[in-house]
């Protein structure tokens, strides 16, 4: 069958909402957290040489920057079809935009919002992500992003559940500059110039583009515009090198000597501003209109970046028994964090532990159209049925 035969397939078996396969994503910087339900003997499925499956990517359409060695396909969500065939949600939105809504696509020409669970042992290293016109010069786009703790991920914290973020009052240009000099003369100390703030489980952040940030390791539902670009600026994180190269991934090769180039990168006065708590974070807004006797709808990340209404996310929590229709003001990704029901016409559960390549029932697309006339969620187990819902851009309604 071709690939608009099997996507009107699975599109008619699933009135409008796909069903999704877990898509891991390797990672040479980081150790595996072990809290994202895949089996402790699948955490190297890859190879060692390809780094530990630290990430799940959710309704991706991105592939990540992972080096030569990165298959064609990793970073892309597949599509289950109802007779087994699989395609991947990037194809099936070249082929049918309107799956994503037509006037989306023309301008983005894509769906371009990236959601993953990322789950690390200790932090990641102290990075940016480079804003428009830096990401421009290498062929690439901004990536702004954000975070949500999920409870149901959390219940250890693991090494260090802190992130460092933005530069303290008073950093001068002069001190990251002398910190980058010294890359490699082992740590080069840039994380004096910052500060680590706890981030609640069951809160979030916000980080546009720009913003040096260090994750803690705490498991994350990140959102993000949907590329892999980052400029690493930590020569060392818990004993573990960071190459010089992390830092000019997404470099120009004539500026990868130029200090002031790089340090330009830095977005300085948010950087630097006395208010980075009341500036980024983000506590959660119950949806009173979209909420009820049984199930609440809580919006738990929202805002702008430099403007831009780039993505934001939801948490669904419907309680045994109930049984709601919901509506969108754009298509979903949906990943089941807890509990188990219905999703439409799609039996939904959360796994406990998941086995590299095996297919589960807890990741789905909501189509455009079928948000916004809206969809069932029913709650048919025994605990609280938990969804997390991410969207894409110019569909806030808040």
């Amino acid at each position: 069958m071709t690939i608009t035969q099997k996507l009107d397939q699975a599109l008619n078996a699933g009135a409008g909402i796909l069903h999704m396969l877990p898509c891991w994503v390797p990672r040479t910087f980081a150790v595996p957290g072990r809290r994202i339900r895949l089996a402790e003997e699948d955490l190297y499925a890859l190879g060692a040489e390809r780094g530990g499956l630290d990430e799940r990517w959710l309704c991706s359409t991105t592939r990540p920057a992972n080096g030569p060695a990165t298959p064609h396909d990793e970073g892309l969500s597949y599509v289950l079809g109802p007779d087994g065939s699989r395609f991947t949600l990037k194809d099936a939105v070249d082929e049918k935009p309107a799956i994503i809504g037509a006037e989306r696509y023309n301008k983005y020409g894509r769906w371009p919002t990236l959601g993953k669970l990322f789950d690390n042992q200790g932090p990641l290293p102290f990075h940016l992500h480079p804003r428009t016109e830096h990401a421009a010069l290498v062929g690439e786009v901004q990536k702004p992003e954000a975070y949500y703790f999920p409870p149901q991920y959390n219940q250890r914290l693991n090494d260090f559940p802190y992130t460092f973020f933005g530069f303290e009052p008073g950093t001068t240009k002069d001190d990251v500059a002398r910190a980058l000099e010294n890359w490699d003369k082992g740590d080069n100390g840039i994380l004096k110039y910052s500060k680590a703030y706890i981030f609640p489980v069951g809160e979030g952040w916000f980080t546009p583009p720009g913003i040096l940030h260090a994750p803690g390791s705490l498991v994350t539902y990140e959102i993000q515009w949907g590329t892999d670009t980052f400029a690493m600026f930590q020569s060392i994180v818990q004993g573990k090198v960071v190459p010089y190269d992390m830092l000019v991934k997404d470099v120009p090769e004539e500026k990868k000597k130029d200090l002031d180039y790089i340090i330009g990168l830095i977005d300085w006065e948010p950087n630097c501003s006395p208010n980075i708590r009341q500036n980024h974070h983000l506590p959660g807004v119950v949806d009173t209109a979209q909420s009820g006797d049984g199930y609440t709808d809580k919006w738990i990340i929202y805002g702008k970046s430099l403007g831009q209404d780039v993505f934001s996310a939801k948490e669904l929590t419907v309680q045994p028994g109930v049984k709601v229709t919901i509506k969108d003001n754009g298509p979903c990704g949906v990943h089941v964090a807890q509990g188990d029901g219905k999703l439409g016409v799609h039996k939904v559960h959360s796994p406990i532990m998941i086995h590299y390549g095996e297919v589960t029932q807890d990741e789905f697309f909501v189509t455009d159209e079928v948000a916004r006339a809206g969809y069932t969620v029913e709650n048919t187990g025994i605990e609280p049925l938990v969804l997390l819902r991410h969207f894409g851009p110019d569909t806030q309604k808040f």
